[in-house]
C-alpha cells in the first residue's frame, strides 16, 4: 500500500479519535442464524408451537448478540482490508482535494488545524462508515481540544 494511503490512514484515525467515534457494524447475519437456529430445534422439540417459541427466542438471543457491540473507529479503519482503505482513501481525498503534503505527520497538522478541513474529512468518514461499512456511528459533535 502507498505511503499517501497510509497517510491518509493515519488522519482518519486522528480525526476519529478527535471525535470519540464509535461504530457497530450490523452482523444481521448473526441475528439471523440465531434465530432460525431457534425455530429449528424448537420445531425438533415442540412441534409447530416449538417452532414459534423457538424463533421467537432465536430472535431475542440474535437481537441481543448483535446490538451494542461499538468499537472504536481508529480500531475498525486499522483493520480494514487493503480494497477497503483504498475506498475510504478515495473518499477522504475528495475532501481535501489538491492539498498537498509530505508526510502523515503533516498532513495531520494541515487538517487538525483547519476546522473547515476537519469538518470535510470527519463527513467523509462518517458517510463511508455508514455506507460502505453499513455501521452505526457514535461520535462527538465537536472534536477535543488539544
Amino acid at each position: 500500500m502507498s505511503s499517501r494511503v497510509d497517510d491518509v490512514m493515519q488522519l482518519c484515525c486522528e480525526v476519529s479519535a478527535s471525535r470519540k467515534m464509535k461504530a457497530a457494524v450490523k452482523s444481521s447475519g448473526k441475528g439471523a442464524a440465531a434465530a432460525g437456529g431457534g425455530a429449528f430445534v424448537g420445531g425438533m422439540v415442540g412441534g409447530a408451537a416449538g417452532i414459534a417459541v423457538g424463533g421467537t427466542l432465536g430472535g431475542l438471543l440474535g437481537t441481543w448478540m448483535t446490538s451494542g457491540q461499538f468499537k472504536p473507529l481508529p480500531e475498525i479503519i486499522k483493520e480494514l482490508p487493503p480494497k477497503y482503505k483504498e475506498k475510504l482513501y478515495c473518499d477522504v481525498m475528495g475532501a481535501l482535494g489538491t492539498l498537498d503534503w509530505t508526510d502523515g505527520a503533516g498532513l495531520i497538522a494541515l487538517v487538525m488545524g483547519s476546522a473547515t478541513l476537519q469538518e470535510q474529512v470527519f463527513a467523509a468518514i462518517l458517510t463511508y462508515a455508514e455506507k460502505e461499512l453499513k455501521a452505526e456511528v457514535q461520535y462527538r459533535n465537536r472534536p477535543l481540544e488539544g
